[in-house]
C-alpha cells in the first residue's frame, strides 16, 4: 500500500449504509425460505452471509490497488469478460432453459455476466478519458457503443435480457458526462426508436410476455401476468406497518415467485409495510448521494466516470427492480442491489464499493 494512503479515508458511512442493507436483505432471505422444502433452500439466508464476508474482503483488497491500474489494464480485462461470456454459451449450467451460470467446485456457481458490469464501466471510463476534447464525434459515439454491443449480444444470447440491459446505464452515462452532441443524442434516439420493433421481433416469446403483461397483467393472471399480479397482492397486503417478519401470507404461502431474489422487494414490503419500503429505499437514496459525492470530489475525471458509472448502474438496478414489482416496468429479472440472493451481485457491488474507495483514498496523493 502507497504511504500517502490511509484507510482513515475510507467511506465507512457508505460501506455502513451498505451493510444496513445486507442485514435487511439476509434477513428477508431467512425470512422468506424459511418454510422451504428443501433444506438447501432453507439456508440461503447462511449463505448470503458467507457472500457478504467474501464481499467485504474483495472490496478492501481492491481498495488499495491504484485505479489507474485498473484503467490500464482495462482492455485486457475487456478480453477476459468476452472469453467468459463465449464460454458460458459452450460450458454453462443450463437452467429453465438459459445458460448463465459456470459451474465451479464445491457446488458454486458464477455468473460472469455480473462481473462484465463493472469491467464495463472500467472500459467507457478508460475509452472517454482517452479523448482530449470534449464534444464527441459521430464516429467516436459509435465506438462507444460497440463497446457495450459485443457483451450485451452474448449476454442476449444466453438468454438473459434483464442483465444485458444493465449494460447500457455505464454507455448512457459516459456519454451525458463525455460531452455528446445534441444532434447526436437525437440521431440515437431515433436509431433506437427504428430498432425497437425489429429487436422485439427477434427476441424470445416469453421476453415478449414480460415486456407488454406488466400493463395489464389482469388479462393472464394465472400465466404471463402471475408474477406481476402476486407481487402487487403482496404490496398491498403490508399496508403502513406489515404483517411482520416471517408473518406475511404471500410470502409464506409461496404465492411469490423468487420471494428471496427477483421479488425479495414484494416480500420486504408486505412484511415491513410501506414505511419499511420507504426507510429502504431512502438507504437506496444516501447510498446513491455518497457515491455522486465520491464523483465529485475524485482527484480527476477518469475516477469521476468510474464512480458515475457505478452509479448508473446501481440506480438503474433500484429503478427497474422496484418499477417492476409495483407493476410500473416489465418483468426483467434485474436482482436489487444487495438485497436479493446470490453470490455473483453481491460480489459485484463490493467489488464496485472497493472500487470507489479506492478513488476516494486517493483524493489528495500527488
Amino acid at each position: 500500500m502507497a504511504k500517502n494512503i490511509s484507510f482513515r479515508d475510507f467511506d465507512w458511512v457508505l460501506l455502513a449504509l451498505c451493510l444496513v442493507i445486507c442485514a435487511l436483505g439476509t434477513a428477508q432471505i431467512y425470512s422468506a425460505t424459511i418454510n422451504a422444502p428443501k433444506f438447501a433452500e432453507a439456508h440461503l439466508h447462511i449463505k448470503q452471509m458467507y457472500w457478504v464476508g467474501a464481499g467485504l474482503a474483495l472490496m478492501f483488497l481492491i481498495s488499495i490497488v491504484n485505479y489507474e491500474v485498473l484503467l490500464d489494464n482495462a482492455p485486457w480485462f475487456y478480453l477476459a469478460a468476452i472469453l467468459s461470456l463465449m464460454s458460458v454459451l459452450v460450458l454453462g449450467r443450463k437452467v429453465l432453459g438459459a445458460r448463465r451460470w459456470i459451474a465451479l467446485p464445491g457446488g458454486v456457481h458464477f455468473q460472469p455476466s455480473e462481473w462484465v458490469k463493472l469491467i464495463l464501466v472500467l472500459a467507457i471510463a478508460r475509452f472517454f478519458m482517452e479523448l482530449r476534447h470534449r464534444e464527441l464525434s459521430l464516429g467516436e459515439l459509435a465506438k462507444a457503443g460497440l463497446i457495450i454491443l459485443v457483451p450485451f449480444a452474448l449476454v442476449m444470447k444466453q438468454p438473459d435480457m434483464g442483465t444485458a440491459l444493465t449494460y447500457l446505464p455505464p454507455l448512457f452515462m459516459g456519454l451525458f458526462l463525455g460531452g455528446m452532441k445534441l444532434k447526436h443524442a437525437l440521431v440515437m434516439v431515433l436509431l433506437v426508436g427504428m430498432a425497437a420493433p425489429i429487436a422485439y421481433r427477434h427476441i424470445k416469446p416469453y421476453q415478449r410476455q414480460r415486456l407488454t403483461s406488466f400493463m395489464h397483467p389482469e388479462e393472464d393472471s394465472q400465466g404471463s401476468g402471475y408474477q406481476v399480479e402476486q407481487a402487487k397482492i403482496a404490496v398491498g397486503a403490508g399496508g403502513i406497518w406489515g404483517r411482520g417478519l416471517t408473518k406475511g401470507s404471500q410470502t409464506q404461502g409461496s404465492f411469490i415467485p423468487e420471494p428471496h431474489n427477483d421479488f425479495i422487494m414484494a416480500a420486504f414490503a408486505e412484511e415491513h409495510g410501506f414505511v419499511g419500503a420507504v426507510v429502504l429505499l431512502l438507504l437506496y437514496f444516501l447510498v446513491l448521494m455518497r457515491l455522486i459525492h465520491n464523483a465529485q470530489t475524485a482527484s480527476d475525471g477518469a475516477g469521476t466516470f468510474v464512480v458515475m458509472g457505478i452509479v448508473a448502474v446501481l440506480a438503474f438496478h433500484v429503478l427497474i427492480n422496484v418499477g417492476m414489482v409495483v407493476g410500473f416496468m416489465p418483468v426483467t429479472g434485474i436482482p436489487l442491489p444487495l438485497m436479493s440472493y446470490g453470490g455473483s451481485s453481491v460480489l459485484f457491488m463490493f467489488l464496485a464499493l472497493g472500487i470507489v474507495n479506492n478513488i476516494r483514498m486517493r483524493r489528495f496523493v500527488n
